[in-house]
């Protein structure tokens, strides 16, 4: 009856009187240990799902990714989860659309015809550092880079710069294109990114924004 009301089984209720812990309790304990030395180790960063690829892939152990998670929400352990409040970038509302020249298609027939350019977010131990680099979607090379410590459009300008000068690509020859978020309306030249005696070909494919 006790058992019954309690909600718990007949067995798990005599080892515990007896005093004698089975094999099941036991394996969790460890399991438990390896558990607290990896949160550690991660200084507290790592939730369930990475505690469970320590356990299999680093040390080796067979292991339920439920039984962990379980294991971590009784003891209390929990992962960091950092979630970003709100963007890093602002669309200028009196910014003139650009036109999107290359509408997915980027298949090219030769190098410097169409390049690419992103922005990553790169966590150390200094603080966050961002890095803007040029793509040549036809050699796949990155062809110019640039690292700061802020997302301000320099970063973006010093990548393409870099770029220009080292691929000095043919005048009305190539397109520049990256995502809504990305985009500005500077260059190297100031004038939408155009090189001297180019097209306004040059950086035209996506929406004008500006950076904070």
């Amino acid at each position: 009856m006790t058992c019954r009301v309690l909600g718990v089984r007949r067995q798990g209720y005599y080892e515990w009187r007896s005093g004698v812990k089975s094999a099941r309790t036991m394996e969790n304990e460890l399991l438990l240990k390896h558990i607290e030395k990896i949160n550690s180790d991660s200084r507290g960063t790592y939730g369930w799902p990475r505690v469970h690829a320590e356990l299999t892939l680093g040390l080796g152990m067979t292991v339920n990714h439920k039984r962990v998670a379980r294991l971590m929400r009784q003891a209390g352990i929990q992962g960091l989860y950092r979630r970003r409040r709100r963007g890093c970038t602002a669309r200028d509302p009196h910014a003139e659309p650009y036109a999107d020249l290359v509408d997915r298609d980027f298949v090219v027939d030769g190098p410097d015809e169409l390049w690419c350019t992103d922005i990553t977010e790169h966590p150390t131990g200094e603080g966050k550092v961002y890095c803007a680099a040029v793509l040549d979607t036809y050699s796949r090379r990155i062809v110019g880079w640039s690292i700061d410590d802020n997302m301000r459009t320099t970063l973006v300008i010093d990548a393409l710069g870099m770029a220009i000068t080292r691929r000095n690509p043919e005048p009305h020859s190539a397109i520049l294109h990256s995502d809504t978020a990305r985009n500005s309306r500077r260059g190297p030249s100031g004038n939408g990114c155009a090189m001297p005696g180019s097209s306004p070909r040059w950086a035209r494919s996506g929406t004008a924004t500006t950076t904070r």
